[in-house]
């Protein structure tokens, strides 16, 4: 498929360790899908400091299908030695008038990438918006997390059994729980014979077994080894961390809303098997490393 374009940010960072601030430059936009640029919409892009979501930013509005702002914002207590923990959240938005504005796409830019000292130019493609309630959905580079780890990367082959790789990381510093669907296996279609259309659900339940949070992956049409690499953030304090339970099911979506379960996991407090709960002991003691682990699925 061709590549569709959600817009590309001209953005310059500038990083000051001393002060500890970090200063975003947004200069302009480019690439806005054309579907968006007819009936004369202006443009505004808002900008959020990641994780705390405290520091936030927007531009002026301009018009136009290439549309110019030239200016700088300031994020403060940017910690050089938790850099890696940071990121920069773009999202351009459509603006129109009598109407409510629109997400055309968005980006984490995360802090990682920054030169720590001066500034550094580059283009913020964006991507489709994955905006989901109840947690924050960002696309991530789990290629790179998990090539580390090879052998955990590669599928338990037992036999046709459905299974999925996710990616666990926990910050004790931020409080922040990310749980990444990378990929699955041997998914099935139970009704037919064609390829499912999937998304995977995943539930925060606390120590009563109540509804902390939930969100769940776009779907992935006709796919039986589908590759999802969405990650979820679970706000989950330390003292919090061994009384939750991290539910994953899978679902095959068929048409008139009906919903077929290929199977689920749980992780943590109420954890579905020995497996699971290695990955999730795992996770606590790798002390901010992203732990990828394939896990065979339970039949509903």
């Amino acid at each position: 498929e061709p590549v569709a374009k959600y817009g590309t940010l001209d953005v310059t960072f500038d990083y000051d360790s001393q002060e500890q601030k970090l200063l975003v430059t947004v200069t302009a936009v480019t690439d806005i899908p054309t579907y968006s640029r007819a009936g004369g919409s202006s443009w505004q892009v808002h900008l959020v400091l990641l994780p705390i979501k405290k520091q936030k930013a927007k531009t002026s509005i301009q018009r136009g299908p290439c549309p110019v702002f030239t200016e700088t914002f300031k994020f403060n207590h940017v910690e050089s030695e938790m850099i890696g923990n940071y990121a920069v959240r773009f999202r351009l938005y459509s603006i129109r008038r009598m109407k409510k504005e629109r997400i055309v796409g968005e980006k984490i830019f995360y802090l990682t990438k920054l030169n720590l000292q001066g500034k550094m130019s580059v283009p913020v493609i964006l991507e489709p918006s994955y905006s989901l309630s109840g947690c924050d959905s960002q696309m991530s580079m789990s290629e790179v997390s998990c090539s580390e780890s090879t052998s955990s990367c590669q599928s338990l082959v037992h036999g046709s059994a459905p299974e999925i790789l996710i990616g666990l990381l926990y910050n004790a510093t931020t409080g922040r729980l990310s749980a990444e669907v990378i990929k699955g296996s041997h998914f099935k279609n139970l009704a037919a014979n064609r390829p499912p259309n999937t998304y995977v659900k995943l539930t925060l339940l606390n120590s009563m077994g109540q509804e902390m949070s939930k969100c769940k992956t776009s779907v992935r049409r006709g796919q039986p080894n589908p590759v999802y690499k969405e990650t979820f953030v679970f706000q989950v304090a330390l003292f919090q961390l061994s009384d939750v339970t991290l539910i994953l099911s899978v679902y095959n979506k068929r048409s008139m809303k009906r919903k077929e379960m290929i199977g689920w996991i749980s992780l943590g407090l109420n954890s579905s098997g020995e497996d699971e709960l290695n990955h999730w002991t795992e996770m606590k003691e790798s002390k901010g490393q992203q732990v990828c682990r394939w896990h065979t699925l339970l039949e509903s």
